[in-house]
């Protein structure tokens, strides 16, 4: 009889196998089963971020055309960032700054710093890219920020994942854009908005998804309609076809994955590597 060993010599071919050797094939073993609701509220921040891009470049088309002063976005920034400010720390109690060990008092430091060092090299920034033309600059502000998506945190556990190199895309994009305005005040608070809407958003929107998931999602869709409304000002055409993009992610895509799920077919069985799960530390030392 055929045994599954190669250390002894047995009267058979050396690819032969019996009719036991389908008998440990297993299918699907590590495949997940997805719910559709789940998909829907995990895909919101891909959504949230198409949107913060879009309120981005809509702000820095209004400044660029004059219907949007800096002192007023720099005021409502601020009024902003500082009711988000109170909303991260409401949504735990505290907590999560308890564990950090970082108080108020170094926030306030380093949002002065930032402050002052931004608004110090503001004549810098509006004067950086004066050699190259505007087309550049706008191709380059576009592929930096899709950059941005790329490379942002989404919540997924992948190679591609680079929250440092996404926020670095997104802050040379606003840098680029900032030195098209037509003074530095409007550079210094471009850059600033960048910041805000980049940086401190994306974790305010981390926050309310671990600890609120119905607030999370409210915030979501309230932020998708400014979104689409702003856009709306400029171009209907550009808001259906940017809702149509939100409703696709949002709806259509975790459906196809849904269905798609149906259709996996992975086959594992004994022609599969082996995997050595005991611990060879002991063997280092």
């Amino acid at each position: 009889r055929w045994q599954k060993v190669l250390y002894e010599r047995q009267p058979f071919p050396d690819n032969y196998v019996d009719q036991r050797f389908l008998e440990e094939l297993r299918k699907n073993v590590h495949a997940r089963q997805y719910r559709y609701q789940a998909v829907v509220f995990q895909s919101g921040a891909v959504v949230q971020q198409l949107c913060s891009v879009c309120v981005f470049v809509l702000t820095w088309w209004y400044m660029d055309a004059g219907m949007l002063s800096p002192q007023g976005l720099f005021g409502a920034a601020l009024v902003s960032s500082l009711l988000g400010y109170v909303l991260f720390d409401a949504v735990d109690g505290g907590a999560g700054r308890w564990a950090s060990g970082r108080t108020r008092w170094a926030d306030l430091k380093s949002t002065l710093v930032f402050a002052a060092f931004t608004y110090g090299f503001s004549p810098v920034l509006k004067t950086l890219t004066e050699s190259i033309s505007t087309d550049t600059i706008y191709a380059m502000s576009a592929l930096m920020l899709l950059g941005h998506l790329i490379f942002f945190d989404y919540g997924a556990n992948a190679a591609i994942v680079s929250s440092t190199l996404s926020l670095n895309m997104a802050i040379f994009a606003s840098v680029c854009l900032a030195s098209r305005l037509p003074r530095a005040l409007h550079a210094f608070v471009m850059v600033t908005f960048a910041m805000q809407m980049f940086a401190l958003w994306p974790m305010l929107q981390k926050k309310l998804k671990a600890r609120t998931p119905r607030c999370y999602v409210g915030v979501t869709v309230l932020f998708a309609l400014a979104a689409l409304a702003g856009l709306a000002t400029v171009s209907s055409v550009a808001a259906v076809l940017f809702a149509s993009l939100l409703l696709a992610i949002s709806c259509l895509c975790p459906y196809c994955l849904i269905r798609l799920q149906l259709l996996k077919d992975n086959i594992h069985g004994p022609w599969d590597e082996a995997e050595i799960k005991e611990d060879l530390s002991r063997f280092l030392m």
